[in-house]
């Protein structure tokens, strides 16, 4: 099949584990003629997002990437939220594809996807959404104008040529009600996913990367991993809590970028628990491997899509309280709301370690039902 995977309301990244790349990277391996339309921002230093120049090129998926630049006549601040670009209807006319997935609900261009789906009904038309109150329509401005306006008109004159909006998590099929106003029979919940550590890549791994790392068989290694600030993703809270323990065969590594502004407490952090090292920044098949060797996935902030992917690699999960986890912690680990939260899981694990086994087993139970990218990329290849 011709498949177009769409990527102009959002970002997309070379090399990464989004769930775009995942899709895009699983169409390829089942032997797809997989395109990709893209905007030109993406991560320029692994920390923030810039611009590059639009081009064409073999992407790191697997896929043939057309960056295209916005268009419009409006300042580059104003082009980066109306998301329009040049040229889109006239690509799709010249692939034809059987499939097109559109990677983020809001922007211009989503109208250009509805047209030529309704010009060419076999298409298959899907559009997955990331949006949700935690993320998006956050001012005033934001919500009543730019989704409340902009947006929601053309979600609306573009829904009834999508066959589903596939949703990220609960919190987006809420915001998606509410906010656009798309009736219950559009939403599908569709969660970023990731790929099973079957067997016995996943054996061979862990015991590899466990044994580069020198982490012994009856060790409990805790990994949490991002980009680091103050207000995202806890880590300073997550070692100031793994500090309240004492036992030598817990350990927590720290893989990802910590910003200036907390780089100084993080490395006295470090340095103050032999226990605890920090990696640096890893590639995405070197997070995978770190994932698979470790045995708790700790992220007590802001969500990110490293925590399904720890389910796929078999981890236990330490996870903010919020309805967006609640799919995917069901025996298989912990959340917490507070830095109280956080001491009492690291002191309980302290104190029982063989639980962790168990909750390991039944993350990857979680992840077989919810979260195999391989079913998922088959999903939108069916209408309906």
């Amino acid at each position: 099949m011709k498949i177009v995977h769409l990527c102009v309301s959002c970002f997309y990244i070379d090399g990464y584990r989004y769930q775009e790349n995942e899709l895009i990277a699983e169409h390829v391996r089942q032997g797809h003629d997989v395109t990709v339309i893209a905007s030109t921002e993406t991560f320029v230093d692994n920390m923030n997002l810039g611009y590059v120049e639009p081009s064409t090129y073999m992407g790191q998926d697997g896929a043939k990437v057309i960056r295209l630049a916005y268009s419009g006549p409006f300042p580059a601040r104003v082009q980066q939220k109306l998301r329009m670009h040049k040229g889109i209807y006239q690509l799709l006319d010249e692939i034809k594809p059987d499939v097109i997935m559109f990677h983020g609900l809001c922007g211009w261009e989503l109208l250009t996807a509805a047209r030529y789906k309704k010009r060419n009904p076999s298409t298959i038309f899907y559009v997955d959404s990331h949006e949700d109150a935690h993320n998006s329509a956050r001012s005033f401005f934001s919500k009543n104008v730019l989704h409340g306006i902009y947006y929601k008109s053309i979600i609306k004159a573009s829904l009834p040529q999508i066959e589903k909006v596939l949703c990220i998590s609960l919190e987006t099929m809420d915001f998606c009600r509410k906010q656009y106003g798309i009736p219950e029979d559009k939403l599908e919940f569709f969660p970023l996913g990731g790929k099973l550590a079957r067997e016995p890549y996943y054996s061979e791994t862990r015991e590899r990367v466990r044994r580069q790392y020198e982490i012994a068989d009856d060790e409990i290694l805790f990994v949490q991993t991002g980009k680091f600030d103050w207000k995202r993703k806890m880590l300073v809270e997550s070692l100031k809590a793994f500090a309240k323990t004492s036992d030598s065969k817990l350990r927590f590594f720290i893989a990802g970028i910590v910003s200036d502004a907390l780089k100084t407490e993080v490395e006295q952090l470090v340095a103050a628990d032999p226990r605890v090292q920090f990696l640096g920044w890893k590639k995405a098949e070197e997070l995978y491997e770190l994932l698979c060797a470790a045995d708790v996935y700790v992220q007590p902030g802001t969500q990110s899509a490293t925590m399904q992917i720890s389910l796929c690699a078999r981890c236990a999960v330490l996870l903010d309280d919020v309805p967006s986890h609640v799919p995917f912690v069901h025996g298989n680990g912990w959340t917490v709301r507070d830095v109280n939260g956080l001491e009492d899981v690291f002191l309980s694990i302290e104190n029982d370690k063989d639980q962790v086994a168990a909750m390991r087993s039944k993350s990857y139970a979680i992840a077989e039902k919810l979260l195999d990218y391989e079913r998922m990329a088959q999903r939108v290849l069916q209408p309906h």
